[in-house]
């Protein structure tokens, strides 16, 4: 059996997918913009040791599988057609198939390719969340390269959900490369402040900074003392020549810190943008506990972070695409379960906003800017770590449009008494 027959079997002789394989068969629809192409053995091992999207992400991150056209286009495609309701196969296909590639695909295991965090290498730092693994985890992912995440990210290096109105948000914008990104990101930096109620003189604690983004907003445009912490030495480092460049070092600073490691001392406002995906479900009591300790009586604290569309779904998968090449140990929990854990550490929650089809278009605008820089992005972390990007953001994008994942921003106030210090009608 050739190996575009074997295609047809699992997904079906009608998928509208063009289908090469290096054996020399096609299969599919000859005329479509969305292309597989088998390029090698090892690719057939990888999706039969592991026939999901692990096996063709292992496949197409080493090289031996290609995935042509649009990602975006070529992802929804196969999740409708290849993967919406798994393989289903007859016992007899099944067995046809396992004879024609042979037994040696299934027992010959092929080592996963290096961008892979697999769970043995997981399991060598110790249990999850503690500091060492949670440092080790963020330096995978964020660690990559800082010239890298400039090229993906743009101007405001912010890697986190912008805020779009409908000018900005117009889809002919994504790739035009004409400012609508910046902007967004602004608009969101601007939202988190207003929420906050930012004003001259107070002080900020800004927990999983990035590359300093909100702590350089909340000095430059509300002369706020702004302190932000990372466990990512490059973004610490890269902050720190930013906001020298920027002349704000007398109020702007960010901190190679785990966020458990924060000086005591009392804060006026708190922003967790991006953080609480990597806390973990076990330690959100004593997460928000520890934030809530940090403000002073009025104080309030801005959470943003992406979420699950309820809270009885599973917070992770750790056999997955994400946790295995993206967000090792990353963790998503309900908005609910989020702001009950902030209710319970004394948090009176005052606003909470779903921001997913803003995140769809981030994401939209990111993998636009990895497109263009494409060559030089390869040049810079090698193919197979800008493999991962493209097929994961592409994939987010399906996810938030789909409403796999949402984003949520929740502001809560600690009571001075019992006065939350949030005007009646906040202009948010």
């Amino acid at each position: 059996m050739r190996l575009a027959e074997i295609f047809e079997r699992v997904v079906g002789p009608d998928a509208p997918i063009r289908f090469t394989a290096y054996d020399g068969s096609t299969a599919g629809d000859p005329d479509s913009g969305t292309a597989v192409h088998v390029r090698t053995p090892v690719a057939v091992n990888y999706l039969a040791q592991s026939p999901n999207a692990v096996g063709l992400t292992r496949a197409y991150v080493s090289g031996h599988l290609d995935l042509e056209g649009d990602m975006y286009t070529a992802l929804g495609t196969m999740a409708e057609f290849a993967f919406a309701e798994g393989v289903n196969l007859s016992l007899s296909d099944a067995a046809a198939i396992a004879r024609s590639v042979g037994w040696v695909k299934f027992v010959n295991r092929v080592a996963p390719p290096p961008q892979e965090v697999t769970p043995s290498r997981l399991a060598s730092m110790g249990w999850r969340h503690t500091r060492r693994r949670d440092a080790e985890a963020i330096h995978h992912h964020y660690d990559v390269s800082n010239r890298f995440y400039e090229m993906v990210l743009g101007e405001s290096m912010t890697y986190t959900c912008a805020v779009f109105d409908g000018e900005d948000g117009r889809l002919d914008r994504v790739g035009a490369d004409d400012g609508a990104l910046e902007s967004a990101q602004f608009r969101k930096y601007e939202l988190v402040a207003r929420k906050l109620g930012l004003a001259e003189g107070m002080r900020l604690l800004d927990v999983g900074c990035g590359w300093g983004g909100m702590v350089l907003h909340a000095a430059r445009e509300h002369g706020v003392k702004a302190t932000g912490v990372t466990l990512s030495k490059e973004q610490a480092e890269w902050a720190s020549k930013r906001i020298a460049q920027e002349g704000l070092g007398d109020l702007a600073e960010v901190r190679h810190m785990d966020y458990r490691d924060v000086p005591d001392g009392t804060f006026d406002r708190i922003s967790s943008i991006g953080l609480t995906e990597h806390v973990g479900a076990a330690n959100l009591d004593p997460y928000f506990v520890s934030l809530y300790d940090k403000l002073v009586p009025g104080g309030r604290l801005l959470n943003h972070c992406i979420t699950r569309p309820r809270n009885d779904l599973p917070r992770m998968n750790t056999k997955g695409v994400i946790n295995r090449y993206v967000f090792p140990d990353g963790e998503l929990e309900g908005a609910g379960e989020i702001q009950v854990a902030m209710n319970d550490a004394g948090f009176e929650i005052r606003h909470q906003e779903n921001l997913r089809e803003h995140y769809a278009l981030t994401l939209r605008h990111w993998g636009a800017n990895l497109e263009q820089h494409w060559d030089e992005a390869v040049a810079e972390v090698g193919e197979g770590t800008a493999r991962v990007w493209r097929l994961y953001m592409a994939g987010c994008v399906l996810g938030f449009e789909r409403d796999v994942v949402q984003l949520h921003q929740i502001l809560g106030a600690k009571l001075d008494g019992t006065a939350s210090g949030i005007p009646l009608r906040p202009q948010y």
